[in-house]
């Protein structure tokens, strides 16, 4: 199996944010792409470039006003006086049926649903580069090979089509499903991160040629809070295109698990002619965000399910953080999956 990376990636370096009203470092840094590069080489694949595919993938999921937006709200923020070091909003409308506002503030409350996604000189550069490397991801998958694995950091899927949240900038698993689509009539997202891909599920919530399914810490007590309930289903065209699986915090392997069948289940019944596993590595029993308590020979158990659906598979990195075991979860996902026999 391959794995696709840009160097550029490491160039976004957030220092802080907000987490229950207090000031935290930031902990979605540049040193994840090591132990996820060590977890990826553990395993067995061999690194491919991501290319350059410009913005067209990124503006088959993204609005133009917020594409602008990412890349110069920087500059403009810096021009006003005393503004912070970051972006970083301090107002949120509650309505989005507005005008449009010119101001630099009035669009960071516009553009982003939390103070998790601090925007600095280089984000929106490694947010493009990672969107590429999904991109090229969905590619190599186009062009026969059976599975790729997309380092793709920072991540995605709590990125609307207009809206960053959560450390993401650009749905870097909807963008892949979105080019993958290109020869497949339907395609699925199977999300197995720790939070709820909320951004995914907004992108795709009113369409039936993209079947979304999650698995995640109940959001009643939990990060995203406002999206991943069972209840959504999708609406007009997709409604039911949409599949949220809640779990109770600190669920073991075996609740996990037996929530992936049922996902996997509801996928074979889409039938779709490939599918993007939204990566997350932060339902691990030893991640800080300590929400779930999947072990690493779950994630190998996770691999070998994901692998069992036998189709085309985009596999985009979304969470994980720094942890003394994360290369490992990674090693054991792609292991499980098959990763040497790809």
């Amino acid at each position: 199996m391959k794995f696709v990376f840009s160097s550029e990636q490491r160039r976004h370096d957030p220092h802080h944010f907000l987490s229950s009203g207090a000031r935290k470092p930031n902990p979605e840094v540049p040193e994840r792409i090591d132990r996820l590069l060590a977890g990826a080489r553990a395993a067995g694949l061999e690194e491919a470039a991501a290319a350059d595919h410009g913005l067209a993938p990124i503006a088959a999921i993204h609005s133009p006003e917020y594409i602008a937006f990412l890349e110069h709200i920087y500059e403009r923020w810096q021009r006003i006086p005393d503004a912070s070091a970051e972006v970083i909003p301090n107002i949120h409308p509650n309505r989005r049926d507005f005008a449009y506002p010119a101001s630099a503030v009035g669009q960071a409350g516009y553009h982003m649903a939390d103070t998790a996604c601090p925007i600095s000189a280089d984000t929106w550069n490694s947010a493009y580069w990672s969107a590429q490397a999904a991109a090229t991801t969905a590619s190599l998958v186009l062009g026969g090979e059976r599975a790729v694995y997309g380092l793709s950091r920072p991540p995605g899927h709590h990125a609307f089509a207009d809206m960053a949240g959560g450390f993401c900038f650009l749905n870097n698993s909807a963008i892949a499903a979105r080019h993958l689509r290109q020869a497949h009539d339907r395609v699925a997202i199977l999300d197995v991160d720790l939070h709820h891909g909320n951004g995914t599920q907004g992108v795709f919530y009113a369409r039936a040629d993209v079947l979304t399914v999650s698995i995640h810490a109940d959001p009643i007590r939990f990060y995203p809070f406002f999206w991943g309930h069972a209840s959504e289903r999708g609406e007009g065209p997709g409604l039911g295109y949409n599949l949220n699986l809640p779990l109770p915090r600190h669920s073991t392997d075996e609740p996990f698990l037996e929530a992936l069948d049922a996902g996997i289940d509801r996928i074979r019944a889409f039938a779709p002619g490939a599918v993007v596993i939204a990566l997350g590595l932060d339902a691990f029993e030893g991640d800080p965000f300590g929400g779930l308590s999947v072990t690493t020979d779950g994630f190998t158990r996770i691999g070998e399910r994901c692998a069992g659906l036998g189709l085309p598979t985009a596999i985009i990195q979304e969470g994980g953080y720094v942890c003394d075991a994360l290369a490992d979860n990674l090693t054991a996902f792609l292991t499980g999956f098959g990763a040497k026999a790809v």
